[in-house]
C-alpha cells in the first residue's frame, strides 16, 4: 500500500527523479533539489509564525525563485496556448576545466547546426498552418517557445525545466505559488539521449530501489506540498527523430510519444539486410550514447540470431579527442571485414567520414542507419567518396505542401529579433551587418534581404523532409488532442485555455489514443508504448557523373507484415563500394560445400571455422552443415560425402575371377575324381584294386566326388536353403569320406593280423561290417547335422560391420555350438585315422596304402589346422573363399595321396599290377 501510494503521487505531481537512483543519499540529495527547484511556498503555520517574529515588511512576503541564470528561449511568440520545442540550433560546445572555486559559467555553444534551424522551421510551419485553419481549434491561437540544447544534457534538461516552469521570480501571495504551467507540450529533441533526459523531468519517473524509511519521508514532503496546492503535473513530449527503444519503456518515460519508429525494428531490419547479402563477418561502429549503444546491442542480438558475427564493435563520440578516434581508424585497418555497420547520429557520421577521408579508408561496404543514410552534408564531407555505394534504412519519403518553400523563407527568424539570426544569417550567407576594423576587405556586407533561391547550402537541402514531416505530424498530434479536450466544432467550448491537472491526464490520453489523418493522407497513431508503424525505405549511395550522391531507393522494410516478407529488395541495379556493381563479400571463412561440416576455431567466433571433410558413411547436403549426418545401416556415402548410396551387395559369385578359378578347381577335382573311378572300374580286376578294397575305394571316389561338388553350394547369393545346405553337405560328405579313408586303414590293419598264423581277426571285419561302420561313423554326423538346423539353423545374413562400405550377403551359422560339433566331428575321424595309419605305415607289403593315408591325413589336418585362422581373418566373401579353398585342398589331397600312385601303376607300371608283386617282399627276395 505504501508503494502503491508512493508512485502514486510520484506520477501526479511529474517530479523528476534520477532513474538509477536506489540510495537513501540519493533521495536526500532529490528532495533538496526538490526545494530548489519547485516553488513551494512554506507551510500556513510557517508564515503566521514569521509575521508574528518578523516587523518589516520586506520580510512578511517570501519569494520563489529559479536558482541559477534564466534561460531564455532562442525563438518565442505568444498565443492562447504555447507549445514547447527543444532543438539543436548549435552542434557542440567548448570544453572547459572547472575549478569548482568559482559558480560555474554556462555551457558556450558553437557550431551552429542548421539542421536545427529546419527543425524550428517546420515546427513553426505547423503551427501558423493551424492557426489559420478553421477546421482545427477555431478561435485558439497556439503560440511557441523553442530552447537550444547544443547536444548538451545539462542545457537540454534546463530547458525542459525552464519550459514547465518559467524564469521569472514568483511572490507567495500570487496564487500560492500555483501558476498553470509554461506549456502544454514539448516537441523535440533529435537526439535519444537528450530525450532520456528531458523524458525524465517532464514525465514520471520510475522508483526502483529505495529504503522504507525514505519512501516515508518522501511521500510526507510530497503530502504537504499537494495539501498546499501545486501545479505538478506531467508534459507529453513527442519527438520526431529520437529512435533509442529504450524510450518505449513506459514504466520509466509514460509521457513520451515519437513519430518516428523504434530501433528496435531498426536494429532486427539492419541484421536482416545484412544476412540477405550474405555478410556474416561484419565491423560495428556506433555512437557513444543512447541511441548508438542501445541501437547496436539489439542489432547485435539480432544478428547473433541470424548466424552473423562482429569482429569489432566501437563507439565515439564527435567531441572524443582526435587519438581516441584515431584509435578507431586502426581498429578498422587492421581488421578482416569488409563490410562495416554504422549506427551513428549524422553529426558523428560527419566527424567520423571527414577522419576517414583524411586516411584515404576505401574499399569498405558501409551499412547505415537511418539518422544519416539520407544526409545531404555527410555525403557532402565524404570527399573522397569513401561511403559510395552504401546501404542502409531511411524514414520514408515524405511530401508537405508548402513546408519547403516555408523553411526557405526566412522572415519569420528575421522579425523574431533574436539575436541568433544574425548568426544565423551571417553564416549562412558568408557576410556581416556590421563590418569591423579587423572584417577582411573581401568579406560583404548582410543586409537581411538576401534572396536564398540557388543557394547551394546543408539548409536548403530538403533530404531530411520525412523528419521534418515528424515535426509535422508532432505538432497536428497535440492540436488533435487539444481540439478532442475542447471539444471544439465551430468554435471551442472553453473557458479558460489553460488546463488543470485533471484535464492534462484527459489531454495527454487523448495523445496517445489519436488517429488521424494528414492532409498528405499520412495516417498518424501511437501503439501502447508510444511508437508509431515501423516502415523503413532501403537506401543505396549511388554517385553521379558529376560526383553528386544521389540517394536511391531499392527496397522497403515494413514490420507489420510477416517476417518472411517484411524486408522486400526492387528489381534495380545496386552500386557497391568503390562504384562497383559486384556484391562483396565478407566472411570469416568461406562457405562450407556439401560433403563437409564445420569445426569452430579454437578462441574465435562462430562464424571462423574449418571445413572439414565428412567421415565414411557419413553425408551433408546442404552448404555450411554444422554436422554430418549418419547413413542408414544399407547405405553408404559417395566420393564426394554428399549423398547416400545403397552398399553394394557382396558375396562369392560365379562370374568374378576368384569364383571364377574355385568353381574351375572344384569341376577338375569331380572330373578328376570321375577319371579315377573310370580307371578302376576298368581294371576293377587287377590285383591293386582288388588288394585295396574297390567296394571302399569306390564309396571313397563317390564321396570325394560329393566334397568337390558341394564346394559349389557356397558360391553365388545366399539364401536359406543354400545356407543349410552348404554346411550340412559339407559336414556329412567330409564324415563319409574320413569314414571310407578310416574303413580302409582298419583294412589294412586287420590284413596284416590276419597274415599271421592262426589269426581269424579278418571275419569280424568283413565288407559287411565294413559298409556297416561307414554308415553308422556318417549317421551320427547326419544326426548332429538335423539337430543343428532343428534347433538354430544357419540363415542368410547382411553383415554391415566387417567391411563398411559394402553389404556382406553371408550365412550365419545359426549356433555356433552345431557348427563345431560338425567340424570337431570330422577332425576326430581324420585324427583317429592318422593315427591308425601312421602305426601301419611300416607294415610289410609290397604296396603298402598305409603310407599314403598317412600322408593324405597329415595334408589333410595341416589344411584343416590353417583354415580356423585364416578363416576368421578374413573380411567377407574372403572366408567363404578360405572355406572352399579348404575343402578342395582337403579332398584333392585325399585324391592324390591315395589314388594316384595306383592310377600310376596301372597306366604306366602294368608290371607291378601283378599277384606276386603284391604279395610280401621277402618272397621276391628270396627267389
Amino acid at each position: 500500500m505504501l508503494d502503491f501510494l508512493f508512485y502514486y503521487l510520484i506520477f501526479y505531481f511529474n517530479l523528476s527523479l534520477p532513474c538509477q537512483a536506489s540510495t537513501t543519499t540519493t533521495w536526500l540529495a532529490f528532495l533538496c533539489q526538490l526545494v530548489a527547484v519547485r516553488k513551494i511556498r512554506k507551510l500556513e503555520f510557517r508564515i503566521k509564525r514569521n509575521e508574528k517574529k518578523r516587523v518589516t515588511t520586506e520580510t512578511e512576503e517570501l519569494v520563489c525563485r529559479q536558482r541559477g541564470d534564466a534561460e531564455k528561449p532562442q525563438l518565442s511568440k505568444d498565443g492562447d496556448i504555447i507549445i514547447g520545442g527543444i532543438w539543436p540550433f548549435y552542434s557542440s560546445w567548448k570544453d572547459r576545466v572547472e575549478t569548482y572555486t568559482d559558480k560555474p559559467l554556462p555551457v558556450e555553444c558553437i557550431s551552429l547546426n542548421f539542421r536545427g534551424f529546419q527543425f524550428a522551421q517546420a515546427m513553426v510551419f505547423a503551427i501558423e498552418e493551424i492557426n489559420n485553419s478553421t477546421e482545427l481549434l477555431p478561435g485558439i491561437s497556439l503560440g511557441y517557445k523553442m530552447y537550444d540544447t547544443c547536444g548538451s544534457i545539462a542545457r537540454s534538461v534546463k530547458a525542459a525545466l525552464a519550459l514547465t516552469n518559467g524564469n521569472e521570480a514568483v511572490s507567495a501571495s500570487e496564487a500560492l505559488c500555483n501558476k498553470p504551467a509554461q506549456v502544454q507540450a514539448i516537441i523535440g529533441e533529435t537526439s535519444s539521449t537528450l530525450c532520456l533526459a528531458i523524458a525524465a523531468v517532464v514525465g514520471p519517473f520510475h522508483i526502483s530501489q529505495v529504503c522504507k524509511v525514505s519512501q516515508i519521508i518522501i511521500i510526507l514532503v510530497i503530502l504537504v506540498m499537494f495539501f498546499l496546492g501545486s501545479n505538478f503535473m506531467f508534459y507529453p513530449q513527442i519527438s520526431p527523430y529520437a529512435t533509442c527503444a529504450c524510450l518505449s519503456d513506459k514504466s520509466k518515460y509514460p509521457s513520451f510519444l515519437r513519430t518516428i519508429p523504434s530501433d528496435y525494428y531498426q536494429s532486427r531490419a539492419l541484421a536482416q539486410l545484412v544476412k540477405h547479402f550474405g555478410w556474416t563477418w561484419v565491423g560495428a561502429i556506433r555512437s557513444n550514447n543512447d541511441y548508438g549503444n542501445k541501437g547496436m546491442s539489439t542489432f547485435t542480438e539480432a544478428a547473433q540470431r541470424l548466424g552473423i558475427c562482429l569482429e569489432y564493435s566501437v563507439a565515439f563520440f564527435r567531441t572524443d579527442p582526435p587519438n581516441k578516434i584515431h584509435m578507431i581508424i586502426n581498429i578498422l585497418k587492421a581488421s578482416t571485414s569488409k563490410v562495416i555497420v554504422a549506427f551513428v547520429s549524422d553529426l558523428d557520421m560527419d566527424v567520423l567520414s571527414h577522419v576517414l577521408s583524411s586516411q584515404n579508408m576505401t574499399g569498405y561496404q558501409w551499412v547505415g542507419s537511418e539518422s544519416w543514410m539520407v544526409d545531404s552534408k555527410t555525403a557532402e564531407m565524404d570527399k573522397h567518396h569513401i561511403l559510395d555505394g552504401a546501404i542502409g534504412l531511411s524514414i520514408p519519403k515524405a511530401h508537405v505542401k508548402g513546408m519547403r518553400e516555408f523553411i526557405l523563407d526566412i522572415k519569420p527568424l528575421n522579425s523574431s529579433g533574436n539575436e541568433i539570426f544574425t548568426e544565423f544569417w551571417e553564416t549562412l550567407l558568408s557576410c556581416k551587418f556590421k563590418q569591423s576594423a579587423s572584417s577582411a576587405e573581401n568579406e560583404k556586407q548582410c543586409t537581411g534581404h538576401e534572396n536564398l533561391s540557388g543557394l547551394q547550402h546543408s539548409y536548403t537541402d530538403m533530404s531530411l523532409m520525412p523528419i521534418f514531416n515528424n515535426v509535422y505530424k508532432g505538432v497536428y498530434t497535440v492540436a488533435h488532442a487539444l481540439h478532442k479536450i475542447f471539444d471544439c466544432n465551430d468554435t471551442c467550448n472553453v473557458y479558460n485555455v489553460q488546463l488543470d491537472p485533471l484535464r492534462v491526464r484527459q489531454y495527454f490520453k487523448s495523445c496517445k489514443t489519436i488517429n488521424f489523418m494528414t492532409k498528405e493522407g499520412d495516417e498518424v497513431y501511437f501503439n501502447e508504448d508510444g511508437d508509431p508503424p515501423a516502415k523503413y525505405e532501403i537506401i543505396n549511395w549511388q554517385p553521379k557523373e558529376n560526383g553528386v550522391v544521389d540517394f536511391v531507393t531499392v527496397g522497403l522494410y515494413d514490420a507489420s507484415l510477416p517476417a518472411d516478407k517484411q524486408l522486400s529488395l526492387q528489381n534495380k541495379t545496386l552500386i557497391w563500394r568503390q562504384n562497383s556493381t559486384q556484391l562483396p563479400v565478407s566472411v570469416c571463412s568461406e562457405k562450407c560445400s556439401p560433403g563437409t561440416h564445420k569445426v569452430l576455431q579454437k578462441g574465435k567466433p562462430v562464424c571462423c571455422y574449418d571445413c572439414i571433410r565428412c567421415a565414411d558413411g557419413e553425408i551433408s547436403n546442404t552448404t555450411d552443415s554444422v554436422t554430418c549426418v549418419q547413413c542408414p545401416p544399407e547405405s553408404w556415402s559417395n566420393d564426394n560425402r554428399d549423398m547416400c548410396v545403397k552398399k553394394e551387395a557382396e558375396f562369392l559369385s560365379y562370374e568374378e575371377m576368384m569364383g571364377a578359378l574355385l568353381t574351375a578347381a572344384s569341376l577338375c577335382g569331380t572330373c578328376m575324381t570321375a577319371v579315377v573311378a573310370f580307371i578302376f572300374f576298368t581294371y576293377r580286376k587287377t590285383p591293386i584294386v582288388r588288394a585295396n578294397n574297390s567296394e571302399l575305394s569306390f564309396l571313397l571316389l563317390f564321396s570325394l566326388t560329393l566334397c568337390f561338388l558341394c564346394s559349389l553350394t557356397f558360391m553365388g547369393r545366399p539364401s536359406e536353403w543354400s545356407c543349410m545346405l552348404r554346411h550340412t553337405a559339407f559336414g556329412i560328405t567330409f564324415v563319409l569320406c574320413m569314414s571310407c579313408v578310416l574303413g580302409k586303414t582298419v583294412v589294412v590293419l586287420m590284413a596284416f593280423r590276419a597274415s599271421l598264423p592262426g589269426s581269424n581277426v579278418m571275419k569280424w571285419f568283413g565288407p559287411t561290417q565294413q559298409r556297416l561302420s561307414v554308415l553308422v561313423f556318417t549317421l551320427i554326423q547326419v544326426v548332429i547335422c538335423v539337430l543343428w538346423l532343428k534347433i538354430s539353423p544357419p540363415f542368410p545374413f547382411k553383415n554391415s560391420k566387417v567391411v563398411k562400405d559394402r553389404i556382406i550377403l553371408e550365412c550365419a551359422l545359426g549356433s555356433a555350438v552345431g557348427f563345431c560339433a560338425v567340424l570337431g566331428y570330422i577332425g576326430f575321424l581324420a585324427l583317429f585315422c592318422f593315427v591308425l595309419a601312421f602305426l601301419a605305415r611300416k607294415l610289410p607289403d609290397n604296396f603298402n596304402e598305409a603310407k599314403f593315408i598317412t600322408f593324405s591325413m597329415l595334408i589333410f589336418c595341416a589344411v584343416w589346422l590353417t583354415f580356423i585362422p585364416s578363416y576368421v581373418s578374413s573380411p567377407g566373401k574372403f572366408s567363404v573363399a578360405v572355406e572352399i579353398f579348404a575343402i578342395l585342398s582337403s579332398s584333392f589331397g585325399l585324391l592324390i595321396c591315395i589314388f594316384i600312385p595306383k592310377c600310376y601303376i596301372i597306366l604306366l607300371k602294368p608290371e607291378k599290377n601283378t599277384k606276386p608283386n603284391m604279395m610280401g617282399r621277402e618272397s621276391s627276395q628270396m627267389s
